[in-house]
C-alpha cells in the first residue's frame, strides 16, 4: 500500500461559521482571520494504492460551478487536484474508486464535470465507482433547509445517474465499522450531517483517521470548538470525546482535510483534555 497527501484547492469561509460560540479572541490564535473575518482553509484529499486499486478520499470543490458561486469562497494558490495527481504518476482517469466521506460541495464537487460541449455534466473519474452510504444519500437527496445550499443537484444526479455510485452498509458496532469493502474501517458520526464517514488506515505501522468535519483543523481539537455549520452540534461534542480519547488511547494519527497549514497531528492528555501533541507534513512522518 501507498498513501499520497492530494491537495485538490484551496478557499476561504467565514471564521465565525467555522468555530460556531466560541469567541473570536480564541480561535483567531489558531486560525488567524482577514480583514473580512475569512480564514484559510484547504480541501486536502488522501489517495490510497493498493493493488490495481486506486481510491481516492473525497474530491474537492471542483470546477463547474460559476464565478459567482466560488466568488462566495475566494479560491487562493496554485494547487488543483490534477496538478497534484500527476506530481505522482497518476492521472485521474487511474483512479478506480471516490470514497466520498459525506456530500457537501467542498467534498465532492470535484466528482462531477461538465461534458465536452457544457450541455451537461459527467463523472470526472470515468473508471470510478463512487461510494457514499444510502443513510447520508437519502438525508442529501432530501435536504434540511441549514443543509440545502451544500448538497447541490449537480453534483448529486449525475453521480447517480452514471449507474457508478454503490453504497456502504452504515450499520456498526459502537458507531464504528471494522471493515469496509474497500479495505479500511470506517467511523460513522452523525453530529456535523448525518452518517459521515471517516476513514481508519493501518499504513507503514501507524493508524491514520481522515478526520474530515469532525475535526476540520488543529483549532477544533478541543471539544467545545464546533463548527456553526453542524446540524446537531451537541452530537458532535459526545462523537468528538469519545474519538479523542480513543485516538490518545491508540496513538492515531490525524489527517487534515481543511487544515490549510498542518497536515497530520498527534495528540496527547492534558488537565484540561484532549490536545494538540504534535503536527508534521505527511512526509515527515511516511518517508
Amino acid at each position: 500500500m501507498n498513501l499520497y497527501p492530494i491537495e485538490t484547492g484551496n478557499f476561504k469561509l467565514d471564521g465565525g461559521a467555522m468555530f460556531g460560540v466560541v469567541p473570536k479572541s480564541l480561535w483567531q490564535r489558531t486560525n488567524p482571520a482577514d480583514e473580512n473575518n475569512l480564514i484559510d482553509i484547504a480541501a486536502r484529499s488522501l489517495l490510497i494504492e493498493e493493488g490495481d486499486r486506486l481510491i481516492l478520499i473525497d474530491a474537492g470543490l471542483g470546477n463547474k460551478q460559476s464565478e459567482k458561486f466560488f466568488g462566495h469562497y475566494h479560491r487562493w494558490g496554485n494547487y488543483s487536484l490534477d496538478d497534484s495527481l500527476n506530481k505522482i504518476g497518476f492521472h485521474r482517469d487511474d483512479v478506480t474508486d471516490v470514497f466520498l466521506t459525506h456530500l457537501h460541495f467542498d467534498h465532492c464537487g470535484g466528482c462531477i464535470q461538465w461534458n465536452k460541449n457544457r450541455t451537461g455534466y459527467e463523472p470526472a473519474f470515468k473508471n470510478a465507482t463512487y461510494w457514499s452510504n444510502s443513510s447520508h444519500w437519502d438525508w442529501a437527496i432530501n435536504p434540511n433547509a441549514r443543509e440545502k445550499a451544500s448538497f447541490l443537484a449537480e453534483n448529486l444526479f449525475p453521480m447517480e445517474e452514471s449507474g457508478r455510485l454503490k453504497f456502504i452498509d452504515s450499520i456498526s458496532q459502537n458507531n464504528f465499522l471494522k471493515k469496509s469493502d474497500l479495505g479500511f474501517g470506517i467511523h460513522f458520526v452523525d453530529g456535523h450531517t448525518e452518517k459521515q464517514m471517516l476513514p481508519q488506515i493501518n499504513y507503514k505501522g501507524k493508524t491514520i483517521v481522515f478526520v474530515a468535519d469532525l475535526i476540520p483543523t488543529v483549532g477544533h481539537i478541543p471539544l467545545p470548538y464546533v463548527m456553526g455549520y453542524d446540524t446537531r452540534p451537541l452530537l458532535t461534542l459526545t462523537e468528538k470525546e469519545k474519538f479523542l480519547n480513543t485516538a490518545v488511547e491508540n496513538n492515531y494519527f490525524l489527517f487534515f482535510e481543511h487544515d490549510a497549514n498542518n497536515q497530520i497531528c498527534t495528540l496527547n492528555k492534558t488537565e484540561k483534555g484532549v490536545r494538540l501533541n504534535q503536527t508534521f507534513t505527511f512526509h515527515e512522518i511516511f518517508n
